[in-house]
């Protein structure tokens, strides 16, 4: 089985799964892994290491609308690096204190290949699902998408580059990319209002089916308002690339924005309280017209964890 199927699988076995995280009695909690082989490229920092593994989970609290409580690692690697080590703990603790959150530690184990496996747990009384989307919704997502696409595109030059180069500013700009934000602030936000919510980490059009699925509904998308990160664009503009900028911000994935469908009537008192760009990129429709994309059938295609 792949990704997918081993997951529909073990919802039918698991009455808490299918969102992004579970709830049990008001308690958010989620886990992920990370390997190195798949999920941090070549130039890929320790410290940025710790922060975007820990964001990761820190992402499924906030699209629950939680707030964000606290987080834990564990960490594996061939070896104990004293630098790496700190460098990892140092980003994994950066990005709980820009959440408001606390890290407080985990495990150590030895292991053939760096990875690194995360729990964050969160608070909320009142968790969004993924299966209250209604007909006629706006379909929202915050931030822009891309960033890991154009974060990937510079660790796979600055890795093609001579080693001789003292230029060393592709990685660190890519770095730099995969040091998301996780949107827990927004996700509060959102909470009150949004029927349906989950994040983009398997990329816009992936979630977009996932969604449907979970509300029983359909999602007419508009191109133009997809909200592409500039990156991207400064990279189709550059030597050999030839992807598309809205297709790599489609599918993707990896970007751990929020996907949020909510009245229209709560459009403006959300975008008041919320500390992030909120794009409107389209509409809920009935099921029977399933997910467009510019009135074309969008494809279920995004990210799968392990390839």
């Amino acid at each position: 089985m792949d990704e997918r199927a081993a997951l529909s699988l073990l919802e039918g076995e698991l009455e808490a799964a299918g969102d992004d995280a579970a709830v049990v009695d008001d308690l958010v909690i989620t886990t992920d892994m990370l390997h190195e082989r798949t999920d941090f490229p070549t130039g890929t920092t320790r410290y940025t290491a710790g922060w975007r593994a820990v964001g990761a989970s820190l992402s499924d609290v906030a699209a629950m609308g939680a707030d964000a409580t606290a987080a834990v690692a564990a960490y594996a690697a061939p070896e104990f690096d004293r630098d790496e080590l700190l460098a990892f703990v140092r980003g994994a603790r950066d990005v709980c204190n820009r959440v408001d959150a606390a890290y407080v530690g985990g495990d150590l184990d030895g292991h053939s290949e760096f990875t690194v496996s995360t729990t964050a747990v969160g608070r909320s009384d009142d968790p969004v699902r993924r299966s209250g989307a209604e007909p006629g919704d706006l379909l929202c997502v915050t931030g822009t998408l891309g960033r890991s696409a154009a974060g990937l595109e510079l660790f796979g030059r600055s890795a093609r580059e001579d080693s001789a180069s003292d230029d060393d500013s592709g990685v660190e700009r890519a770095n730099d990319l995969f040091r998301f934000e996780p949107r827990v602030a927004a996700g509060a936000a959102l909470a009150p209002h949004a029927t349906a919510m989950m994040d983009s980490s398997d990329g816009l059009a992936r979630s977009l089916h996932q969604l449907a699925e979970a509300s029983d509904c359909g999602f007419a998308v508009d191109s133009e308002a997809v909200p592409v990160a500039e990156a991207l664009f400064e990279l189709a503009d550059g030597e050999g690339t030839d992807a598309d900028p809205l297709e790599r911000a489609i599918a993707f994935g990896e970007d751990f924005e929020l996907v949020a469908t909510l009245p229209e009537s709560a459009l403006e008192t959300v975008r008041a309280a919320i500390d992030v760009d909120l794009s409107v990129i389209g509409s809920v429709t009935e099921p029977v017209e399933g997910i467009t994309l510019d009135g074309e059938k969008l494809p279920d295609r995004g990210y799968t964890h392990g390839t």
